[in-house]
C-alpha cells in the first residue's frame, strides 16, 4: 500500500510544492479513496505541515491520528453469545469471491475449535453449490443443501435447524448476490434472515466486497448497508493487488468496521483486520 510514503518523504526534503499537493492528491484518487476523502486529507496536510513546521515525524503522525479517526470505531470481532449457536449470513454481489470467503470462514472458525454448519442457500448457482459442498468436504464441515433452483429460505431454515441439533458453534449461511434488482435480492436477503431467527437470533451480517473495484465496491457496500443491517466486511484480494485505500474510503463512508480481509486463495487465507498493521502499511517505504 504505502499511499502516504511518498508525501512524507516529501516532507523530509524541505518544502513541498502546488506540483507536490497535485500528486499526492492524484495518487489518493488512484488508490480509491475518492474524491471527498481526499480533499480531507488534502486539507488536514497541508495544515499539518503549516503548523508544525513540515517535520515530517510531525506531519506523519498528524496524518495518522486523523486518518485513524475515519476508520470505524466499532467492534471487529465476530459477536458470539455462549450458549447457543452463532448465526452468520453472508451477502454480497456476485464476482466478489463471496462463496470462497465462506469456505475461509468455515476453516478460520475450525481453526478456532469452533463446530460450523453451512447452508448453500445461492440456489441458483449450481457452481457455488459444488464449491461450497468441496470444501465441506475438505475441512470437514457439514453442508446442507436444497433442490437446484428451490428456495433459498428454506435451506436456509434447514440449515438453522441442523446447526442447532448439532449444537454446533457456528451456523454459515451463504446468499445469493445477483443485483438484477435492487428490490429483488434485498427481498430475498429479508426473507432469509427472517426465516433463520424463527429458530435463532442471526448474530452477524457480513459483506463481501472485492478491493480491487474501487468505487465500485463503495458503491456496493452503501447499497447493502441501506437496505440490509450489515455488520461487518470481509475485504477480499487484499494481497497485493488491491491499492488498499478502499477500506479507508469504506469505513470512512458507512461506518461499517472491516473484519476480515481475504489475502490469497486458499481456505487459511483470511485474516482479522488489523487497524494499528493497516495504518502503518499505509505509510511504510
Amino acid at each position: 500500500m504505502a499511499l502516504f510514503s511518498k508525501i512524507i518523504a516529501k516532507f523530509r526534503g524541505g518544502s513541498i510544492a502546488a506540483a507536490d499537493w497535485e500528486e499526492f492528491e492524484s495518487l489518493l484518487i488512484e488508490a480509491d479513496l475518492g474524491a471527498h476523502l481526499t480533499r480531507e486529507i488534502i486539507e488536514i496536510s497541508k495544515e499539518a505541515a503549516r503548523g508544525r513546521s513540515a517535520d515530517s515525524d510531525d506531519i506523519e503522525g498528524a496524518l495518522m491520528s486523523a486518518l485513524r479517526e475515519k476508520l470505524s470505531p466499532a467492534s471487529r470481532t465476530i459477536l458470539r453469545e455462549s450458549g447457543r449457536t452463532t448465526s452468520v449470513m453472508i451477502v454480497g454481489v456476485n464476482g466478489t469471491g463471496k462463496t470462497t470467503s465462506v469456505a475461509k470462514l468455515m476453516q478460520y472458525f475450525k481453526s478456532q475449535g469452533a463446530s460450523v454448519v453451512v447452508a448453500a442457500a445461492d440456489t441458483f448457482r449450481a457452481a457455488a453449490i459444488d464449491q461450497i459442498q468441496t470444501w465441506g468436504e475438505r475441512i470437514g464441515v457439514p453442508v446442507i443443501v436444497g433442490k437446484a433452483e428451490g428456495d433459498p429460505a428454506s435451506v436456509a431454515f434447514d440449515g438453522i435447524k441442523r446447526a442447532i441439533e448439532d449444537r454446533a458453534d457456528i451456523f454459515i449461511v451463504d446468499t445469493a448476490g445477483r443485483l438484477h434488482t435492487k428490490s429483488g435480492l434485498m427481498d430475498e436477503l429479508g426473507k432469509i434472515r427472517r426465516v433463520v431467527e424463527k429458530v435463532s437470533p442471526v448474530d452477524e451480517v457480513l459483506l463481501v466486497v472485492d478491493a480491487t473495484t474501487g468505487q465500485n465496491g463503495i458503491a456496493q457496500a452503501k447499497l447493502f448497508a441501506e437496505s440490509v443491517a450489515v455488520t461487518g466486511l470481509i475485504l477480499t484480494k487484499m494481497d497485493g493487488s488491491a491499492k488498499g485505500g478502499v477500506a479507508l474510503a469504506i469505513e470512512a463512508i458507512t461506518g461499517i468496521p472491516v473484519k476480515f480481509i481475504g489475502v490469497g486463495e486458499g481456505a487459511g487465507d483470511l485474516e482479522l483486520f488489523d487497524t494499528e498493521r493497516y495504518l502503518r502499511g499505509l505509510f511504510a517505504e
